[in-house]
């Protein structure tokens, strides 16, 4: 069963994203609040991929998304950046944080999923 580390600050989203990846595609999750437990737990937990909420509190998603990329334990895990802030700005951003791809919110599941199994199967 893949391992997905889900960085989220939200409940409603935690519990969402929860429900919707353990009942519905088989996966495993794994939940930080914050960008700095979701760096510590990347390299602790080695999830198989990290979906990243890029507006976090203590550290937020780009700083995240750049220290997890660069640790040797946990630079190859793919991260998917999460926003409600779909410009192409904040596209941009991300990517150029390290952030393998990138999903808008509210969040199109199947279209999630089709990202995500195609950054598990490379």
């Amino acid at each position: 069963m893949p391992k997905i580390l889900c960085v989220e600050d939200n409940d409603d989203n935690i519990s969402l994203l929860k429900t919707w990846f353990e009942l519905e595609s088989g996966f495993e999750i794994i939940v930080a609040t914050d960008g700095d437990q979701g760096v510590q737990s990347a390299a602790r937990d080695e999830p198989d991929l990290v979906l990243m909420d890029l507006s976090l509190p203590v550290m937020d998603g780009y700083e995240a998304i750049r220290l997890i990329k660069a640790n040797s334990v946990s630079r190859r895990i793919p991260i998917i950046a999460l926003s409600a802030h779909a410009m192409a700005e904040e596209r941009a951003n991300a990517y150029a944080a390290g952030c393998d791809d990138f999903e808008a919110k509210p969040i199109d599941f199947a279209r999630l999923l089709t990202k995500i199994r195609r950054l598990l199967a490379t």
